[in-house]
């Protein structure tokens, strides 16, 4: 069975449009079968773009660079790179066909300066990262939601910040212990629909 964590995906093409309409400005992306939500932009990630957008201008990050991790088609980096045009962003994925689809939605959006890579969780991700967000890919296992956590606090500068948006039934409450322990904080900044989106913040 072919999975949206799968390198190269099996499940036969089929083309088709979304749109997202974050902070007054107005997006849309191609996606395709074979990865993450090709029909919608999932409620999770449309919260985490939200509330990262929220926390980053509450705290005055308007610069640095940032990673989506596990980017699909790409709507929670591109969205976020419109908000703060000064973000270096990488997206990231170890779907070679979603990481397809995220250079065609930058451009399709009017995106600049914006890097993807195809990489199987940090391998191909040397950082450092000021700013790291994910909507882990669940369904692949606590393990590599775990390498997700971990690859983050080695590769956050100082100071630097990881945003994590997960359902309560799938394990956001011990996410949240896994990284009080490693990180030393874990806030949840958001919460909605069962959804929380949780954030910790390397130490300087």
């Amino acid at each position: 069975m072919s999975h949206y964590f799968d390198a190269r995906p099996q499940a036969e093409s089929r083309p088709r449009e979304v749109f997202l309409r974050v902070r007054g400005i107005d997006l849309s992306f191609e996606t395709d079968s074979g990865m993450f939500s090709p029909e919608r932009i999932d409620f999770g990630s449309r919260l985490l773009i939200e509330a990262v957008a929220e926390d980053l201008l509450a705290a005055g990050v308007k610069t640095g660079r940032l990673l989506d991790l596990g980017c699909g088609y790409g709507p929670v980096g591109i969205a976020l790179k419109r908000v703060f045009p000064a973000l270096e962003p990488t997206l990231a994925d170890v779907n070679e066909r979603a990481c397809a689809l995220a250079r065609k939605n930058a451009a399709r959006n009017g995106v600049k300066g914006i890097e993807v890579v195809v990489s199987d969780a940090f391998e191909r991700l040397p950082g450092p990262y000021d700013v790291v967000v994910t909507n882990p890919p669940v369904r692949a296992g606590k393990d590599v939601v775990h390498a997700f956590f971990q690859g983050a606090w080695e590769r956050l500068v100082p100071g630097g910040r990881l945003y994590v948006v997960l359902q309560r039934k799938q394990g956001a409450p011990s996410a949240a212990e896994w990284l009080e322990a490693r990180f030393g904080s874990c806030d949840a900044i958001e919460k909605d629909a069962g959804y929380r989106v949780l954030r910790s913040v390397r130490k300087a």
